[in-house]
């Protein structure tokens, strides 16, 4: 199986590329951005050294459909899909937070509070609490949004005192979390599963306020399944989940968080395919769709071809 793992393109009216962690980012004419999702992964904000077959694919694709399933909540950057792997939206400057909202402790939220952690983001934790249990209501505990390390915990008022977003903007922002976590949480719920958190980036436009960036993917949320949760819950077990948690997992495991001193483990074929089933699974789960599986002979030709002619049709 073949991934994609780093692209070099040279659109019609391209002005810079920004290659992140998993996306590579266009500018077209400053007014578009091409973003494409490779099949990198990330995790303890390093890239791993092998790409997961189809994983891009699978991001994109549920960050398009959840973002024409969520346009009446609130406006977003996409304009088109043109190929599997890749959205063309509106240019927007970016905020420099991302507005991470959580539903259940559990993943860092959880190592924190068993070291004794009661406060997160300026959200005060209840005592008592145990793994994986709900929060008596989602509680936003937004990051800076950091171009290289570690993105850092935040509180809101911080963020406004700081001048990094407007309360005015921020009050937007939050409103438009909630509410966009709810219609997550709605769809996740037909179809078996919990969306237990999440996060989003927003940025301005025009003076508007959009939601940019992916939604409700593997790679930026975590979903449990809704069978069997209450029993594990109360038995203390660990919940089966379709998320990125379990490369984490793996990765602690194996004896690396990233930390000095520390080596990552190799990456075998078959683990990447084990990786790629599933993204595959999350897909299948969350959408109500099969999968199905793009042409990979040459990744990049493909992608090249089906963004150009999209290019050429709005002038």
């Amino acid at each position: 199986m073949k991934a994609l793992t780093r692209t070099d393109f040279n659109f019609k009216g391209q002005k810079s590329v920004y290659h992140g962690k998993v996306r590579d980012v266009y500018d077209i004419n400053d007014d578009l951005l091409v973003m494409i999702a490779t099949d990198r992964i990330s995790a303890f904000d390093v890239i791993l050294p092998k790409g997961i077959p189809y994983k891009g694919q699978v991001l994109n694709q549920i960050a398009a459909q959840f973002l024409d399933s969520t346009s009446d909540i609130c406006p977003n950057w996409k304009l088109a899909t043109p190929d599997p792997m890749v959205t063309v939206g509106l240019k927007c400057e970016g905020f420099r937070v991302e507005m991470i909202i959580r539903s259940i402790l559990t993943g860092s939220a959880w190592r924190a509070y068993k070291e004794g952690c009661r406060e997160l983001c300026g959200v005060t934790l209840p005592d008592g609490m145990k793994e994986n249990e709900r929060f008596p209501e989602p509680i936003i505990t937004p990051t800076t949004k950091a171009d290289e390390g570690h993105d850092m915990n935040i509180s809101r008022d911080e963020i406004i005192a700081q001048g990094i977003v407007s309360a005015e903007d921020y009050a937007v922002m939050e409103d438009y979390t909630r509410k966009l976590f709810a219609r997550g949480q709605e769809i996740a719920a037909r179809h078996g599963l919990i969306l237990v958190d999440t996060k989003y980036e927003f940025g301005k436009r025009d003076g508007k306020v959009f939601l940019i960036d992916e939604i409700h993917t593997p790679d930026s949320s975590r979903y449990f399944y809704a069978e069997g949760y209450e029993e594990k819950f109360a038995a203390g077990e660990p919940q089966r989940q379709l998320s990125k948690e379990f490369v984490r997992q793996w990765l602690i495991e194996h004896n690396f968080m990233n930390e000095p001193g520390q080596v990552m483990p190799e990456i075998t074929d078959e683990y990447a395919k084990s990786v790629s089933d599933r993204y595959i699974e999350l897909y299948e789960h969350i959408t109500g769709q099969t999968f199905e599986k793009a042409e990979t002979e040459d990744i990049a030709s493909r992608i090249e071809k089906n963004v150009s002619d999209y290019l050429a049709t709005i002038g």
